[in-house]
């Protein structure tokens, strides 16, 4: 019988190759890629700004009341009625946080069938 001679497992190149290109694509895609900004350039800073809501935004509250400037019960016709034509081209909802996705959908059809030109959602971040 012959005696076999020791098998050597080769590395597996393949693999690290593959995983070195990964890292490469994530740092390239986590990192900037664009230029930086001009050194002398100073950012405007917003932390000391109140955050309210704008004040002719329509309040959409959790169980689907509508208010607007204080007054409950608003419809949509009514609420794009007591704006001026010019503010129908923006119209802005606030939101509940526990309002259902289907009733804010149902209010943008609505306000953009009453006249609304553009239906802004403001979020908590925006008002930040």
């Amino acid at each position: 019988m012959r005696s076999r001679a020791p098998r050597f497992k080769r590395e597996p190149t393949i693999a690290l190759i593959n995983i070195v290109f990964l890292m490469l694509v994530f740092f390239m895609v986590a990192g900037t890629l664009s230029p930086p900004l001009d050194r002398e350039l100073a950012l405007v800073s917003t932390s000391d700004l109140e955050g309210r809501p704008p004040p002719d935004a329509l309040v959409v509250h959790a169980d689907g009341v509508l208010s607007f400037r204080g007054t409950d019960q608003v419809d949509a016709g009514a609420y794009m009625s007591s704006l001026d034509p010019e503010a129908r081209k923006e119209v802005r909802i606030v939101p509940d946080r526990e309002l259902s996705a289907a009733q804010l959908v149902s209010l943008g059809r609505d306000l953009r069938r009453a006249g609304a030109g553009k239906v802004i959602i403001v979020t908590e971040r925006g008002l930040e």
